[in-house]
């Protein structure tokens, strides 16, 4: 049964619950970015419980975002409905916002009125760039570049080490046809140790 509007009013932070269980992870920082220069334009959706705590089915991280802010109160939209229903709205309002998309020249458009001030908007001078010239796809490089050599696609290993330990890697490798190659020096080591087993 769907939920039933009660009221929209004010509610105080320390009357509200989250939602038990609630699987998403939000960015509360970048909440908080928005709220203090946006407010908060949207309520929580609230779900009251007979003789029960007010459960925060939808905006729980606008919440946290608020709390951490500072705010006593938010504005949250009451509604009555069952366990069931409950968990429906909170997989609901985590998930269906994701499915949509974008029309990324009207996003551009829509960006370009802020005159570069993207403060509380999620977006930064990276993702406006990345919009207006999105990196290549892997076809338009294959065409550009030639497709990947066999070693082109081999793992990169990257660490680091004492002093004394990439003394003994070279030590262990003298022999090795390709001095001046780590990879090759490594490859030599290890055909060293399968020898060995």
């Amino acid at each position: 049964m769907p939920a039933v509007y009660v009221e929209t009013r004010e509610v105080p932070l320390d009357e509200l619950t989250s939602f038990p269980g609630n699987a998403k992870r939000g960015d509360v920082a970048s909440i908080q970015v928005s709220i203090r220069r946006n407010g908060q334009y949207r309520s929580l959706i609230v779900r009251q419980v007979e003789n029960g705590p007010l459960i925060v089915l939808a905006g729980n991280h606008t919440m946290q975002a608020l709390k951490a802010e500072g705010y006593e109160t938010a504005r949250c939209e009451i509604v009555t409905c069952d366990d069931a229903e409950a968990r429906r709205i909170n997989l609901a309002d985590n998930k269906l916002a994701e499915m949509g998309t974008y029309d990324n020249d009207d996003l551009v458009e829509l960006l370009s009125y802020l005159d570069g001030d993207y403060e509380g908007t999620g977006y930064n001078e990276h993702d406006i760039e990345m919009l207006i010239t999105p990196p290549p796809d892997l076809d338009s490089l294959a065409d550009e570049l030639g497709d990947p050599e066999e070693d082109d696609l081999w793992p990169i290993l990257r660490f680091k080490v004492p002093p004394n330990v990439r003394d003994d890697f070279y030590d262990l490798s003298t022999g090795c046809e390709v001095p001046d190659d780590d990879g090759a020096r490594f490859i030599f080591i290890m055909n060293k140790l399968r020898a060995l087993t």
